[in-house]
């Protein structure tokens, strides 16, 4: 239960932390691809059973 809470909230954080508005575009991807690298590790931890 609580990590089905935690990726669902990890997933808004991702789409939330896309570079849409012009003053975020001169970020590039950074937010987004640490947020999706801890989204995936956080994943593959619930799927061995870890978390």
């Amino acid at each position: 239960m609580l990590s089905t809470i935690l990726i669902v909230i990890l997933i808004l954080i991702v789409i939330g932390s896309l570079p849409t508005w012009p003053y975020s575009r001169g970020w590039g991807y950074g937010p987004t691809g640490g947020l999706s690298l801890v989204l995936v590790v956080l994943l593959v931890l619930v799927l061995m059973g870890r978390v």
